[in-house]
């Protein structure tokens, strides 16, 4: 059978190339062809229709800066797409180019499959008309979304999570914690790891926050994630700490605690078993908060609270501002968002998980119960792959 896969991002390059390699068993005259980077092309043994690296544009003014780069890598898709006329279109993540793509291959009659789904039930949320119309099924990674799309007439199959499977692969190969402090160049001390995010606006906004609450605590050794896509000097603008480029995951599971920029790596930090504060900062303004919370249909941040935490958003917004500064109840880490998200409410946390005691506890024992949650039978790969090729084949 002939598959058409889309993926935008390096994340989605990853994920789509253990789709791959999974499908290719299933059947291995398969012909592929795709938008996706380096890991697709090794499974495949083909080069990308184009390469994710000329479509990796987030935000409303990176692509308007990049549209007619954007509109030319929509259309060569498009009339590819006409071209092979694939048994299935897989969309992987990246719903800005995917959700048009989308629209297209429906109206030429071709089966259209979403792998990682846009997180509607965060934000856009209109986004569902075009899921229903679009899409034939979802293949979900996250165990809360067949319900939410369920209720709003989507198809949706929780699949597991790669991230599991990933983060435990790695972590079994990880070198001992003294290798890891060796090959760094980091003392024998508690680690304090600093992951402000991958993307520049996150970094400038977090990253002095987390500096100022690390200094607080010279006991520990801090040491900061640095994303290989991004110059050293781009952190030197903010802290002077230690930086470790393309370790992010080593760092975490060789850590005392982390602060950690909300999105899939405080997920990864929970995964590694590193007790977490979660920060996001984008403004200092209290009204910005309240905007947040209202754009936001969920009841927390971050996946880890997401997937395991115990409170509905009814609650989340009738917690007062001292218990929203001193961690939102019922959630397994907490979140220091937009105002809160200061050097005095950000130590107040990260003072109470780092010494043994009841907080650390609990977001070890919160962590386990993320684990149990996610974990499927087969890996999540492997279970898109045979619902691919069997519905592909009906």
């Amino acid at each position: 059978m002939k598959y058409f896969f889309s993926a935008g991002e390096a994340s989605g390059d990853v994920h789509a190339s253990e789709v791959i390699r999974e499908l290719l068993e299933f059947d291995p005259e398969a012909d592929i062809c795709f938008l996706g980077g380096d890991r697709m092309a090794y499974a495949t043994g083909k080069a990308p229709l184009i390469h994710f690296s000329r479509m990796a544009f987030m935000g409303f003014i990176d692509v308007a800066a990049h549209l007619p780069q954007v509109l030319g890598n929509l259309r060569r898709a498009k009339e590819a797409i006409r071209a092979m006329r694939p048994d299935a279109v897989v969309l992987v993540d990246y719903p800005g180019f995917n959700l048009k793509l989308a629209k297209y291959a429906k109206g030429l009659g071709i089966k259209v499959f979403y792998y990682i789904a846009p997180k509607l039930w965060a934000w856009k949320s209109y986004r569902i008309r075009q899921l229903r119309r679009y899409v034939d099924t979802i293949f979900s990674i996250l165990p809360f979304e067949p319900e939410w799309f369920g209720e709003r007439g989507v198809d949706v199959i929780y699949v597991g999570n790669p991230s599991v499977e990933e983060v435990e692969k790695a972590i079994s190969s990880l070198p001992p914690r003294s290798e890891f402090l060796s090959s760094h160049s980091l003392p024998d001390r508690p680690i304090l790891a600093l992951v402000p995010g991958s993307r520049v606006g996150e970094i400038k906004a977090n990253l002095p926050v987390m500096d100022a609450v690390a200094r607080r605590h010279p006991d520990m050794q801090t040491v900061v994630a640095g994303a290989p896509s991004l110059p050293a000097s781009l952190y030197r603008e903010f802290t002077d700490f230690p930086l470790v480029d393309g370790a992010t995951l080593g760092l975490m599971a060789s850590a005392r605690a982390a602060l950690v920029t909300s999105g899939t790596a405080s997920l990864e930090c929970a995964l590694a078993g590193c007790p977490e504060v979660v920060c996001y900062r984008a403004v200092g303004w209290k009204w910005a908060h309240d905007i947040f919370l209202h754009i936001l249909k969920i009841p927390y941040a971050s996946l880890p609270n997401l997937i395991g935490g115990k409170i509905d958003r009814a609650t989340r917004r009738r917690v007062n501002e001292e218990a929203v500064k001193t961690g939102v109840r019922g959630c397994i880490v907490p979140e220091m968002l937009v105002h809160n998200c200061t050097a005095d409410n950000v130590d107040r946390q990260l003072s109470a998980i780092v010494p043994d005691g009841e907080a650390r506890t609990k977001q070890l024992e919160g962590f386990e119960r993320v684990r149990e949650i996610l974990r499927t039978e087969s890996s999540a790969a492997a279970n898109v792959a045979k619902l691919l090729y069997e519905k592909s084949m009906s």
